[in-house]
């Protein structure tokens, strides 16, 4: 039996994408990168999703076997929309990886998960021999921190001590996360709560020591990872 049905077919981003001409232009840059037999994974953001339909293009028009290794349900359901088949870390480990961020830092630090999959994608990076971020111009700061907060996936039973512990920490600002087009907070594919935190300064050690608080499943914090950051 085929279903017929419209809901899972359509494929469209939730809201409209910022510089999205300078996007399709990185999109561009990694569908070149694809080659029939590659394992890839594949990041969130409305990056990744531009670059999701370039390579799903390329795929068809090549006729080229592609796996690719999503980071979130969305993704997962995006490549399922495009014809992309899909496997798992637990059965296949990506040849090289894609992503966007929401910030770079000059070292080459960042900071992601507005999505909320950072855990899922730090664990795509770290099993990727290769790693590419897609950012346009607006990405680009000169201290972690600087636009954006830095998102902390919490188990629910321990939010008020991770709390506690954020504030020693220099937490400035704790904000949890509120969902939109329902009630309560987002909660994440794991059934975790994300906080985000703004601090004064971000360290290096600062991604070791947030995720060494007692609940703290992953945070947005990505220090000292091999990635090579693909612009316009």
């Amino acid at each position: 039996m085929i279903w017929d049905n419209k809901i899972a077919t359509t494929l469209q981003w939730s809201s409209e994408i910022s510089n999205r001409e300078q996007k399709e232009k990185v999109a561009d840059k990694i569908a070149e990168r694809v080659r029939s037999g590659d394992v890839i994974g594949v990041g969130s953001g409305s990056t990744s999703y531009l670059a999701l339909l370039a390579i799903s293009k390329k795929v068809k028009e090549q006729k080229l076997d592609v796996l690719a290794i999503p980071t979130s349900h969305e993704v997962s359901l995006a490549c399922s929309i495009v014809g992309l088949k899909t496997t798992t870390l637990q059965n296949a480990r990506p040849d090289w990886s894609f992503d966007g961020a929401d910030e770079v830092d000059p070292q080459k630090g960042l900071i992601k998960g507005r999505g909320g999959a950072m855990f899922a994608e730090k664990l795509v990076i770290k099993s990727s021999p290769e790693n590419y971020i897609l950012v346009d111009s607006s990405k680009f700061v000169s201290y972690l921190g600087e636009k954006f907060a830095v998102p902390v996936e919490v188990d629910p039973r321990a939010i008020n001590l991770v709390e506690t512990e954020l504030l020693k920490l220099g937490a400035r600002e704790i904000d949890l996360r509120l969902a939109k087009g329902k009630d309560g907070p987002i909660i994440s594919e794991a059934g975790n709560l994300i906080v985000d935190v703004r601090f004064n300064k971000i360290t290096s050690e600062y991604e070791k020591e947030i995720k060494a608080i007692p609940g703290v499943i992953e945070s947005g914090l990505f220090i000292g990872y091999e990635v090579e950051i693909l612009t316009t």
